[in-house]
């Protein structure tokens, strides 16, 4: 975002001066909305030697992940790319048995395999079988998936076009503008494994208003608890040095504010700013979810099922990709989940888990990752990344 930008929001001068003045809006990075080293690998992530494997390294750490902790690390080989989960990387409280932190690296295996076949390579993907626990005490990166490379037809499609322009949207939807038919059809057929992953795509208002109420009830109880707010905060990188050294959490960029809001934001003390953050995660998350005229649910036959975590990943990554292609944007809501997860750990009744059965119909197939999707009312803006040097073993 330019300089004159900024400028044309109404009282933006004001806010400013207010603040501290503009050369400290310069130092916060509030003229600076995507620029910098951290965001760099949103630029190059095509850049690489034909014969190298290392494109395919840059598609998938543009993947999604749980508070953008990028948790993924990659031994890269001639013809091969092992994959490993950085168990250091994970947001705590909120994610007890890692089942999260495994969606995320779903997320960048299926880009992964979106950018070898655009170069041409075929794909020989073996994830690591095993069950999620809490999570190990050691530091040791855990290998995940070994993915070999062979040869085969190249082939471009919308869903690897779209990989650096999927940001995760966490602003209201426009609510009078419903999500096309036949893009709700392309998202019932993108489960492709049958056996382990079933996708629920709610549209009708009385079904969604369920979920708001279980998710919204849910997102409550998680942010009173100050154990999951002391893990959730040490992912916010408020900033602006911070997110350029860091370069991984959540920025205020991506808070899905308007560009004047944004502005001031970055101005405020860090203290009053994780104030004002939780009282609007907490006041606005109902009204924001009940904005999206599309709400999905992700089931596996098991949750805790570490493959069964990898596929679901994939899938929600193929999901938002397809959106993002067809002008629509998404976000997780994951928080009744979260809950399911939060319960289980405490050895408390399974309360949420019988509520999203309900919704679903059974209990069958368990609900592992909630999403909402709509037309954006305000374009989402890119995380921060971190380098290759960073994630390659």
């Amino acid at each position: 975002m330019h300089r004159r930008t900024f400028l044309k929001g109404a009282g933006a001068v004001t806010v400013l001066a207010a603040a501290g003045g503009g050369w400290r809006a310069v130092d916060q990075g509030v003229f600076s909305v995507g620029e910098g080293p951290a965001y760099l690998p949103w630029e190059n992530w095509r850049r690489g030697p034909d014969e190298s494997l290392i494109p395919l390294v840059r598609a998938a750490i543009l993947a999604a992940s749980p508070h953008n902790t990028q948790p993924w690390l990659f031994k890269v080989a001639d013809s091969s790319i092992d994959v490993h989960l950085d168990v250091r990387r994970n947001v705590g409280a909120l994610d007890p048995y890692l089942r999260e932190a495994y969606i995320g690296m779903g997320c960048a295996l299926e880009n992964l395999w979106l950018a070898a076949k655009a170069k041409g390579s075929a794909l020989d993907l073996n994830l690591v079988p095993g069950r999620l626990g809490p999570a190990p005490p050691g530091p040791g990166p855990v290998l995940v998936a070994r993915v070999a490379i062979a040869g085969c037809i190249q082939e471009w499609t919308e869903l690897y076009e779209a990989i650096p322009r999927r940001h995760t949207h966490r602003a209201a939807f426009l609510r009078q503008s419903p999500v096309p038919r036949e893009f709700v059809r392309l998202l019932s057929l993108l489960p492709n494994d049958e056996e382990t992953l079933r996708l629920y795509l709610f549209t009708a208002e009385e079904a969604r208003d369920r979920i708001v109420a279980v998710s919204s009830e849910a997102n409550a109880e998680l942010y009173s608890d100050p154990v999951v707010i002391r893990a959730s905060e040490r992912w916010l990188r408020l900033g602006w040095d911070e997110v350029q050294e860091r370069r991984d959490g959540l920025t205020i960029d991506a808070f899905g504010l308007s560009p004047l809001m944004a502005g001031a934001a970055k101005m405020m003390p860090s203290w009053m700013l994780r104030r004002t953050a939780a009282d609007r995660a907490q006041r606005d998350y109902a009204h924001l979810m009940s904005s999206a005229p599309l709400i999905g649910v992700i089931a596996v036959r098991d949750r805790y099922d570490r493959e069964q975590c990898l596929l679901a990943g994939r899938l929600w990554q193929r999901a938002h990709l397809l959106a993002t292609a067809r002008g629509l944007a998404g976000r997780p809501c994951n928080e009744a989940v979260e809950m399911i997860d939060r319960e289980k750990a405490q050895g408390k009744a399974a309360r949420r888990a019988g509520l999203l059965a309900e919704v679903l119909g059974g209990s069958a197939w368990e609900p592992t990752f909630v999403f909402c999707m709509g037309y954006p009312t305000v374009a989402a803006h890119p995380s921060p990344r971190r380098p290759l040097e960073q994630v390659l073993l």
